[in-house]
Parts: structure tokens; sequence; C-alpha cells
């Protein structure tokens, strides 16, 4: 009896280990199976199939032309892309929350009043909805490009300094560089076309889509400016020039002879300029010869002005150029190594590639 009573217990024992072991079974299972509509996970945090779509959606908005429907496969190769994005913006977010960085309620409330400045609420809901967004997705939109900023301000560019040395080193190796021969023009532009959407570069992705929208648009900009406003800050806001914005319209130095050959009528306005002082609203203009046409207008400041010949090195505005040439580059190749190292550290799951690659293997 004691022997059958022994076997009877360790029986016993036996299945509730193999419950125990089955039920850790199920439940590691179910930790590692998510929910359909998670596409990827950054340390725990899901991104879901609703915010890829969003991003998609927008993507698509943002194309200057209704391009043919795109096949299953580009259409994931763009996802993939995105998706990237989204797992990159996650990780900059989790490291400023850390860090106590993250942008406030009165910072995005700020910005959002700033973007809602020029239109009426009805114009403001209307280009939303153009957008493919909701004022919650541009409140995310805001707050995380806030975040970002001052998350690379802190780590990043608060920690570059660049040497008078540095400057002097650089000077000499491209000296000629700075030997014009012809006058130049430091100048900044303010953008608004009057074609379809397309990516912008603003931080409003705000982009005037026929002529009437593009005079009003430009013309409000002209008002701000004339109140006070700062030329680089309405630049990095409306301007549809996407190669200048992030500069705040900053063109840099041109030749007059290219002045000349872009726009006589535009040369003429900015000839006239003081330092720091602004143009009136003048007409771009898209093709050339006979098929030339007004595709929009702009607004011009002009920053400095030059002489020909050779620049030295105790010129100011040389000393300038140099030093902001070697900040931007030397903040570009820290911020890609930055953004390399949080990827490193993060605990990345990428659910919508492994589904892809599952699929690709039938």
């Amino acid at each position: 009896m004691q022997v059958q009573a022994l076997a009877f217990k360790r029986r016993r024992h036996f299945a509730l280990a193999l419950s125990s072991t089955l039920l850790l079974v199920a439940l590691v299972a179910c930790k590692h199976s998510p929910s359909p509509d998670v596409m990827a996970t950054v340390n725990g945090k899901d991104i879901l199939r609703s915010d890829l779509d969003k991003a998609y959606n927008a993507y698509k908005s943002s194309q200057s032309e209704a391009p043919q429907e795109p096949s299953p496969e580009q259409a994931n190769i763009v996802r993939l892309n995105l998706l990237r994005s989204l797992i990159d913006a996650e990780i900059l977010d989790q490291r400023a929350a850390k860090l106590n960085l993250s942008a406030s309620e009165e910072d995005v409330n700020a910005k959002l009043t700033e973007f809602k400045t020029p239109y009426t609420q009805e114009e403001f809901d209307k280009r939303l909805k153009q957008q493919n967004m909701t004022l919650d997705d541009l409140r995310l939109q805001i707050r995380r490009k806030l975040t970002s900023d001052k998350l690379i301000n802190k780590e990043i560019e608060s920690k570059i300094n660049i040497t008078d040395a540095d400057i002097s080193s650089y000077y000499a190796a491209h000296k000629a560089e700075f030997n014009v021969i012809e006058p130049q023009y430091h100048v900044a532009r303010i953008v608004v076309t009057a074609g379809p959407a397309q990516p912008t570069g603003n931080l409003q992705s705000n982009k005037a889509t026929n002529d009437a929208e593009a005079r009003k648009k430009i013309q409000a900009v002209r008002n701000r400016l004339a109140t006070g406003d700062d030329f680089g800050s309405l630049a990095i806001n409306f301007s549809e020039d996407p190669n200048a914005n992030s500069t705040g319209g900053d063109m840099g130095f041109i030749s007059e002879s290219a002045l000349q050959q872009g726009d006589p009528a535009t040369f003429a306005a900015i000839s006239k300029l003081k330092i720091g002082q602004v143009t009136d609203v003048l007409p771009i203009y898209g093709g050339a010869g006979p098929t030339q046409r007004a595709i929009g207008y702009a607004i011009y400041k002009l920053i400095g002005r030059e002489p020909a010949g050779q620049r030295e090195l105790n010129n100011p505005s040389v000393q300038q150029s140099i030093r902001q040439g070697l900040r931007d580059s030397h903040a570009q190749l820290l911020k890609l190594a930055y953004e390399e190292m949080l990827r490193d550290d993060a605990k990345v799951r990428n659910y919508f590639a492994e589904q892809i690659l599952k699929q690709g293997a039938k």
C-alpha cells in the first residue's frame, strides 16, 4: 500500500509539473504571438497597423501626381520603409522620455497655434482632410518633431565645438573657394507654388494647390514679415522650397550673373535692397522661352553682399560660412551615429517584415 501511495504521489506531482510547463509554454507562445494589428514593437511598445496605415495614406497624399495604383510588392516596399521610420521615431521618443526631454503640452499648443494662424478654422480643417490627418495626428507629428529637436540639441548639437583653429585649417585648405570673380549676393527666400500637392519640406507639410491659394498664402507671409515676424522661422514653417527650408530659406551666396539670368526683374528688386531688407511679393517662373510661365510667388531677403575678389579669413561672412558648414557636417555625422547607437540598444521586433518573409518562402 505504501508503495502504491508513493507511486500515486509521484504521478500526481508529474502531472502538476507537466500542466505547469504546458501553461508556461502557452503563456510564452501568447507573448510571442501578438495581435495581427501589431506591426512592430520597440522595447515592448506596440506600433499598430493603424499607425502604419496613417503613415501610408499621408505618403500617398504627398505625391505630386496621382500615380498608378502600385502593385502589392511596391506598396509593401513603401510600408516597410515607413515602418522603419516609425520605429526610429519611437526609439527617439523613448530616449527623450528617459532624459525628460519630451515636448510639453504648452510646446505643442504653441506650435499648433502657429500652424493655424494663416487660416480660418474651415481652411485649416480642409487642409487636414486633404492630408488624411486628424487634429490628433497633427499634434502627434508636432510633438515628435519638437521632442526630436530637443533630444538632438541636447545630445548632439550642444556638444559640437568648432574652434578658430578648425576654421583656419579649413580656409587654408580651400582658399580658392573664397576667390570670387564677380559680386555675390547672400539671399534667402520664401517660396509658394501653385502646383499640385507635393512634398514641401516645411514643418507644416503646408502646400498651396492653386494660384488663388498661393497668392493668399504668400501675402499672409508678407504681412507677417511687415509686422516683425522672423524671416527664417516663416520659411521653415511655410516655404515650399524643400532644398532650403531647413536653413530658414537661406540659399547661400549667388553670383550676380546667376541672379540676372534667373530673372532680371528679381535681380533688380534684390539689388535695390539694403542688408536685412525683403522684397515685395514677386512671381517665379518655370520653363524657358515661349513656354515660360508663372508657377508661383516668392519673397527674397538680402542677408549680405560681397564684392568680387579674394575673401580673406578675417571676413566675418567667411568665418560664419565655414563655421556653419563644419558644424552642419559634424552634426549630420554624429546624428547618424547616435541614431545607430540607439537602434542597437533598442529591442525591436518587426512582425510585418517577418510576415512578408514568411509569405515569400511559401
